[in-house]
């Protein structure tokens, strides 16, 4: 005889262990990867509960960093999450980072290689593509802005000196520091990376705004190249 198979949605979990009520009772932290999606998504389908369907998404894409990345489109795609609740995830997942890369009023001073990677570390590590920028210093090394300088294809970054320093020479400057991103997670520097930076270094000595040093970021890491000894 063949035993027959209780599925136990969330209606069926004890009110205490429901993600919602958790968050409520013990605050966010408390929560799993899987928790905190299956509060967002509120609802799942007549074969799942929203907590399977957070599994499910989180299965098929790996990892939270990769939700990141996924379009709406794509995460649209699973079965039961529709463009409503993929909407509502990338909302969520892109407050998360304005958060991490948000400041205070006041224009933060890069006194070493950390500090200047801490202000671009969450927002360029989940780039897809090469992104090279320029961290724009006054004269007591307070960023006064941040450009976009090149936008690349997965391996590469065309940056001419005209475009950098156009930016510098027009906000008065007194020096800079460049960062890109390797979107495959490893930030070691590649030959084009130290010959740009030779030829950027060698444009702004003859335009008296010094190149102070370039850092490459990778997954949560990267490589400062003035640390190194190679700037």
């Amino acid at each position: 005889m063949e035993v027959p198979v209780y599925r136990v949605t969330i209606k069926d979990m004890p009110r205490e262990s429901r993600p919602r009520e958790r968050l409520l009772r013990e605050g966010a932290g408390a929560l799993t990867d899987i928790e905190l999606l299956a509060v967002l998504l509120r609802t799942g389908t007549p074969t799942a509960s929203a907590v399977e369907l957070a599994a499910a998404l989180l299965a098929r894409f790996g990892s939270l960093k990769a939700l990141v990345q996924a379009s709406v489109e794509e995460l649209s795609g699973l079965a039961g999450v529709g463009p409503a609740k993929a909407a509502v995830i990338k909302a969520a997942l892109e407050l998360g980072r304005r958060v991490a890369a948000s400041r205070d009023g006041s224009r933060p001073a890069v006194r070493s290689p950390a500090d200047a990677a801490a202000l671009v570390m969450e927002e360029m590590r989940h780039l897809d593509r090469e992104h090279f920028w320029a961290l724009l210093l006054n004269t007591r090394n307070q960023v006064i802005a941040r450009e976009v300088v090149a936008i690349g294809t997965l391996n590469s970054s065309a940056v001419h000196p005209r475009e950098l320093f156009k930016s510098a020479v027009r906000r008065s400057a007194a020096a800079l520091i460049l960062v890109h991103n390797h979107p495959s997670g490893d930030p070691a520097p590649s030959p084009e990376d130290l010959a740009v930076t030779r030829r950027l270094v060698e444009a702004g000595r003859i335009l008296g705004i010094e190149v102070l040093d370039h850092l490459i970021i990778g997954d949560n890491r990267y490589v400062s190249l003035k640390a190194e000894g190679i700037l």
